[in-house]
């Protein structure tokens, strides 16, 4: 299982309280996991993820164990803590103005 947070826009948007879980089996990366958010939560396609090249949306951040994954490949593997559940995956929406 996959703890999955979302920022508060997104829990709104698809109406969730708290953490999402997510059945994930496999090689768990990160576009495994955000194809099954989008797939549990239709109405949340195209706002993490551009609809077309699948690139990270501006002002999305992914977290995971205090590391910054935002840049990594989206098939690189998630870390082990997040598979077992021990820790989150987290989507960050940045802030930006002034």
């Amino acid at each position: 299982m996959i703890r999955l947070v979302l920022p508060a826009h997104l829990r709104k948007l698809a109406k969730v309280n708290g953490e999402v879980h997510l059945d994930v089996t496999g090689q768990v990366t990160q576009r495994i996991v955000l194809d099954a958010l989008e797939a549990a939560y239709p109405v949340l396609r195209g706002t993490i993820r551009d609809h077309e090249s699948g690139k990270r949306r501006p002002f999305i951040r992914f977290f995971a164990c205090e590391q910054d994954l935002s840049h990594e490949p989206p098939d690189t593997a998630l870390p082990e803590p997040v598979l077992c559940g021990r820790e989150p995956y987290l989507v960050v929406a940045a802030m930006a103005g002034g």
